[in-house]
């Protein structure tokens, strides 16, 4: 396995990928090194869990001091503005295909080819001052990207390896804002692994460090993940606090004013949709339903996971309020929109569905559902 570039728990270097160095121009090399060695095809020979310690320092770091002093570079062939447009096209792009079909689509693995190929040389390029802060900015979205596609089919340790990249570039791009946005991906990343507490505690220093220097869109996705996490540990004191800046932050954007573009599906309806399953898990059936009332203007053709996860998330409600007939009518409305998305995360939450109709589990229709989810959607991991 090292012989072709590979690494796992068992050989090779375990580390690889989980660097957070102090020295940025050893924390460039390092996420070159990572992303010309890890080839996301054969990511089933890294592993699929999340070690949770491994974001302590990283965090602490990023917090502690966010941003490095801009550094030119002389090196391989010189970096141009046509370079960092092609690099911000295959992100959007990416963006956009994921949302549609899941992580595991063919365009996540172009885009990992992107920092294989063409990123990491780029880093090794030459550059000016200027340039250089662009070009990390926009390789650590790149390999946020990634991350997330890694997270999505459930091979979180490839996962949190390029989010800690992305998290480093950041910092050495001198963006608050991109740290801020990965710091609550990677919340994310540990809330769904099962860590709800540090997910909070993550989300929040994402949002605190982000304040005066993030757009409000970022530090409401921060806020949104931050109301996520506490939902999971059933604070619903906090986690309606949360959604509620969130709600303040959104209404706060202005036309013409700062607004990242690769956050512009952070809506209210993407809020109202988030604020369903933090309902679900506090065990607010009614207040799931409200919620998913404001989340239909969500477009279903633009983001169809983000659709068939929802209707799963009102199936689990509507289950939670003992109505059956419109559990089973949510819960096959997401069956026959997730057999269309590549996504073990998606998958999951129909998963979850089924095993909470367990007690009616002899009626036919219950019956049904679960074979044909069993039968159409891939286990999660």
């Amino acid at each position: 396995m090292t012989e072709i570039g590979m690494f796992s728990r068992s050989g090779g270097n375990p580390d690889l990928g989980l660097d957070f160095a102090r020295d940025p121009v050893d924390a460039i090399r390092f996420a070159a090194t990572f992303w010309s060695t890890v080839d996301r095809s054969r990511r089933r020979l890294i592993g699929n869990g999340l070690a949770i310690a491994a974001f302590a320092t990283p965090v602490t770091r990023r917090l502690a001091e966010p941003t490095d002093a801009p550094s030119a570079h002389e090196g391989g062939r010189q970096v141009g503005r046509s370079d960092l447009d092609e690099l911000w096209r295959v992100a959007d792009e990416a963006r956009l295909w994921d949302s549609r079909f899941g992580g595991g689509n063919w365009k996540a693995s172009s885009v990992a080819e992107c920092l294989r190929l063409s990123a990491a040389p780029l880093l090794n390029g030459t550059y000016t001052e200027t340039i250089g802060r662009e070009l990390f900015a926009a390789t650590a979205e790149l390999s946020r990207v990634v991350g997330w596609s890694a997270l999505d089919t459930s091979h979180h340790d490839v996962a949190q390896r390029h989010f800690l990249q992305a998290l480093r570039l950041a910092r050495a791009a001198g963006n608050v804002e991109s740290g801020c946005y990965v710091q609550a991906t990677m919340a994310l990343q540990a809330f769904l692994r099962g860590h709800p507490e540090e997910a909070a505690d993550m989300a929040e220093g994402a949002y605190e460090r982000g304040l005066g220097h993030a757009a409000p869109r970022v530090l409401a996705f921060a806020k949104l993940a931050e109301a996520r996490a506490h939902g999971r540990t059933g604070n619903a004191r906090a986690a309606k606090a949360a959604l509620g800046r969130t709600e303040e932050l959104l209404d706060s954007i202005r036309p013409g004013s700062h607004d990242p573009e690769q956050l512009a599906y952070m809506t209210h309806a993407r809020l109202a949709a988030d604020a369903t399953e933090v309902h679900r898990d506090l065990a607010d059936p009614r207040g799931a339903f409200a919620w998913n009332a404001l989340a239909e203007p969500m477009s279903a053709d633009r983001f169809i996971r983000a659709t068939g996860i929802r209707m799963a998330v009102l199936a689990a409600s509507h289950i939670q309020n003992r109505e059956l007939e419109n559990g089973l009518t949510a819960a096959n409305t997401s069956l026959r929109i997730l057999t269309h998305v590549d996504s073990a995360r998606a998958h999951s939450y129909l998963h979850d569905v089924t095993r909470a109709l367990t007690p009616w589990k002899e009626h036919p229709e219950v019956a049904d559902l679960i074979h044909r989810t069993r039968t159409e959607l891939p286990s999660a991991v």
